[in-house]
């Protein structure tokens, strides 16, 4: 059996939200959201924001100042804009367009913590012109925690552990596209990779397998084949099964375990010549892929070398 390590990440999520709101007892200070940046790229940021209002704080009116996407992980909130007031819940996306004014109330019970996505209406309008609806705002303000969201909210949720199984770039592009589609009630548009894009993914399958260490982004991978980065996304998805990220993370991994079965280097160096920036990101990881520590899956290799002497 896989064995744990602590409470697991939700566990966090929702202990990180509990210390703060400790921490605002303690102090009496008023309740206040706060953020911080996680990433951003060019036409999209996404924050982690934790607010510790209650219901004896004051609700204050607000502007969107871009296209916002906000996921809840944990907590809960009463949002109200002129398309309606909704209870958000977690896995619940609350919804805004540019200038659309709104309010964040805890009339029954304090704090919430979200991830925040911003677009820039230009971006915003890049990924949704690839639905069926080509809606650059939303109809409505709320999308309910359903089964067609379940997947990205997870992954948006996984993407604060230790080891991401998307990169950011990646879930900013899949919730605008979630968000876009399921507000509107429209689905994403299939169509087939050209022949020419088929082959710089290929090509870009190659490379990576090369030298799996070596440090892309996304936006550089889809500016190689002169499309947007939803683009890119969308052919390296349909052609491979996997997105970019978890190709390059799937191969670092099995050429460490590769390296790790055939000598006794450190498992330190292997996971920094693999690309990785530290050893229990890479221990998260190999332990997820394969099921066991870098160290037990040497052992086990060396044990089944030994057997198969014998």
């Amino acid at each position: 059996m896989l064995r744990r390590d602590g409470p697991g990440i939700l566990g966090k999520i929702a202990g990180d939200l509990d210390r703060a709101l400790a921490d605002r007892r303690v102090s009496g200070r008023p309740g206040e959201a706060v953020g911080r940046t996680l990433a951003k790229g060019d036409g999209w940021i996404v924050s982690d924001v934790v607010c510790t209002s209650g219901p004896r704080d004051r609700a204050f009116e607000e502007a969107h100042t871009g296209v916002s996407v906000a996921i809840v992980i944990a907590g809960s909130f009463e949002y109200r804009s002129a398309r309606g007031r909704h209870l958000m819940t977690p896995g619940s996306f609350m919804l805004g367009n540019p200038g659309e004014c709104f309010e964040c109330g805890h009339d029954h019970a304090a704090g919430d913590r979200c991830i925040s996505f911003h677009y820039e209406p230009a971006f915003f309008a890049s990924v949704t012109e690839e639905n069926d609806s080509r809606a650059e705002t939303f109809k409505s303000s709320r999308i309910a925690p359903v089964r067609a969201s379940s997947e990205i909210v997870t992954q948006t949720t996984l993407a604060l552990g230790p080891v991401a199984s998307m990169s950011w770039d990646e879930l900013a592009i899949d919730v605008a596209d979630a968000a876009s589609r399921l507000s509107n009630g429209t689905s994403r548009r299939t169509s087939a990779v050209s022949r020419g894009i088929g082959a710089y993914v290929t090509d870009c399958v190659r490379t990576i397998e090369r030298d799996p260490s070596n440090q892309v982004s996304l936006g550089d991978l889809a500016a190689k084949a002169g499309l947007s980065s939803f683009q890119f996304l969308r052919a390296f998805r349909a052609l491979t099964g996997v997105t970019p990220h978890q190709f390059i993370l799937r191969t670092r991994l099995r050429s460490a375990a590769a390296r790790i079965a055939a000598d006794s280097v450190r498992i330190i160096d292997v996971a920094l010549d693999a690309g990785f920036s530290d050893l229990s990101n890479f221990n998260h990881a190999f332990r997820a892929e394969f099921g066991a520590t870098p160290t037990s899956f040497r052992d086990r290799a060396r044990a089944n070398a030994l057997f198969a002497i014998r």
